[in-house]
């Protein structure tokens, strides 16, 4: 006969939280738990929320708040380093400073970029949203579109 395990999804492993005594189970590719039984395969997917902070050298130096963006890399840097900051000290929620300062349109949905997988975003931005914990906030991260910090949801 199989024990329980043996008959999760294939990526899910079942484990036992040490302050509950409760089962719970793991994705091993996204490092996500959860308490309820997987039933479908575990995917190597995540969830992020992100603010970015155009400057002028960003492929695209143009956003929903401003047509051209001259700001140089140095005062970007400045600028989201000040926001992680506001973000890790409970100055101000993730969403509502990305609803106001995001220079990327999904501002609108509080930065919340969806679910994603592999090969789906920039190099840098998907290597940071992997090896992100689910509610850690990323240091500055830089791609061509800019620079970012990412909030894992997901």
């Amino acid at each position: 006969m199989s024990s329980p395990a043996e008959s999760l999804p294939s990526g899910w492993i079942e484990k036992t939280s040490r302050s509950t005594g409760r089962k719970y189970y793991l994705n091993t590719m996204t490092n996500a738990s959860q308490w309820e039984r997987p039933t479908e395969p575990a995917q190597d997917v995540v969830q992020a929320s992100h603010v970015l902070v155009k400057h002028r050298d960003s492929r695209r130096p143009a956003s929903w708040k401003s047509e051209k963006i001259v700001r140089t890399k140095e005062e970007a840097l400045c600028m989201i380093q000040e926001f992680r900051q506001k973000i890790a000290s409970g100055e101000v929620e993730f969403a509502d400073l990305a609803r106001r300062e995001s220079d990327c349109s999904s501002a609108s949905n509080g930065g919340d970029l969806g679910k994603f997988g592999r090969n789906q975003m920039q190099k840098p931005f998907e290597e940071a949203a992997y090896s992100l914990r689910v509610g850690e906030l990323s240091e500055p991260v830089f791609t061509d579109s800019g620079i970012h910090i990412i909030l894992r949801t997901a």
